[in-house]
């Protein structure tokens, strides 16, 4: 059982276990997190289905865009980090889908108005400007985001409290303004914190491995200490609990008068 592993056991694990991709599968029995209630895949799929070209910006591994059911007669993935464009492009290139080596910060390499629907999961963040380049007059922007102070309880544990603006990043009001600004009309908006449980050392430190963000430069030699302590205080008090931000969006770009 995990309750019964020394410290030591569950780091050097979680240490050796690759972090590519957003298959989540290894932390069954070691973390819980409860899920949005729109259903952020199933309602993605739906607006697939009904699309003639789609853009999946970020795709990460491709696991989400691989689970649903149909796909557009052109669907195309983009992705930064190249263990991730390895890993989905073997997963989504049966599928039908292709998936293109760009980088994060636009410009993305497409036309404009080439999609008459972006999606994205999680993106690291969101570039309405770009977003609203690559729509056609009509055409939507569907997303669920990370939203503000997520799993702050986790980030503070290790790096203290942090500031105002930075709790504040990422805050659906901010991002509303954007995309307002570049043009796009919001049509569904809404965040929901949802809660989380790390069961044992090891799902603490695969986390920090897999999402970088949250810990920037996170390593276990650097913060073993805090780790050892939050270890003894897991095996004495029950789960770490922390909280998601999660928040949907779906925009459009304005039909051509």
């Amino acid at each position: 059982m995990i309750e019964s592993r020394s410290f030591e056991e569950l780091v050097a694990e979680a240490e050796a276990e690759p972090t590519e991709g957003w298959d989540f599968s290894w932390f069954e029995g070691r973390a819980t997190e409860a899920r949005p209630s729109w259903g952020y895949q199933r309602a993605m799929g739906e607006r697939m289905a009904r699309a003639a070209a789609a853009l999946d910006v970020q795709t990460g591994g491709g696991e989400v865009l691989a689970g649903i059911p149909a796909r557009p007669p052109l669907c195309v993935a983009t992705e930064a980090w190249p263990p991730n464009v390895a890993k989905a492009t073997a997963l989504l290139h049966p599928l039908g889908t292709v998936v293109v080596a760009a980088p994060e910060e636009p410009p993305l390499p497409f036309a404009d108005g080439a999609f008459d629907l972006v999606v994205s999961r999680h993106p690291v963040k969101p570039h309405f400007d770009e977003i609203a380049r690559l729509l056609r007059p009509g055409g939507t922007y569907f997303a669920q985001h990370v939203g503000p102070a997520s799993v702050f309880e986790l980030v503070e544990y290790f790096l203290g409290p942090q500031p105002e603006e930075v709790r504040r990043a990422r805050h659906p009001d901010d991002e509303r303004a954007q995309a307002e600004a570049a043009g796009l009309e919001v049509v569904d908006l809404r965040t929901e914190r949802l809660r989380m449980e790390f069961l044992d050392i090891g799902a603490v430190v695969h986390f920090l491995r897999k999402v970088v963000w949250m810990v920037p430069g996170f390593t276990v030699a650097a913060h073993r200490d805090r780790l050892r302590e939050l270890h003894e205080r897991i095996t004495a008090d029950g789960p770490f609990v922390a909280h998601s931000s999660r928040t949907l969006w779906e925009a459009r770009k304005p039909a051509a008068s």
